[in-house]
């Protein structure tokens, strides 16, 4: 048995950004091992969303995301889980050539109306390195065991 921790951790990429608003604030890691910096709503008020409605939340920044790299925007679990409320595409994908303002469309997936108060985490945000392919048409693909087996195919279900 180890008795040694072992840190895997990436180096940190420079994400340049500029605030839109007095509201908007830095993105913030809760600790050193958070994968995700927080997104916070650029509001001075409260917004209210409706069961089953979407609304478009701003941030208030809008960043330089180097080349190679891609700004993905999930759900905060806490948010997701107590109030129903989460990105309604589930995964937002901001480019590296984007300049805009990061917006969150956030969805109430709850049954009752629920409220985002100025200021508050909305999303948080992860940079990561990417991969551009080249697809190639042909003929034929491999074969494998799975081969066009789909949904539950790899397991019981």
């Amino acid at each position: 048995m180890c008795c040694c921790k072992v840190r895997i951790m990436a180096e940190n990429v420079r994400v340049r950004f500029i605030k839109l608003n007095e509201f908007a604030k830095q993105p913030t890691y809760a600790n050193e091992y958070a994968a995700g910096a927080d997104l916070y709503a650029a509001t001075n008020e409260k917004i209210e969303i409706k069961p089953m409605q979407t609304v478009m939340v701003g941030t208030g920044i809008a960043t330089e995301i180097p080349n190679g790299y891609v700004g993905l925007v999930f759900a905060r679990s806490g948010l997701a889980s107590k109030k129903g409320l989460a990105p309604a595409n589930k995964v937002g994908v901001i480019d590296s050539d984007y300049r805009g303002e990061i917006k969150v469309a956030l969805h109430n997936h709850s049954d009752s109306v629920q409220s985002i108060d100025a200021g508050e985490r909305i999303a948080q945000f992860v940079i990561i390195p990417y991969l551009h392919a080249d697809f190639e048409l042909t003929e034929e693909l491999t074969e494998t065991q799975r081969g066009a087996g789909g949904f539950g195919s790899t397991g019981k279900l």
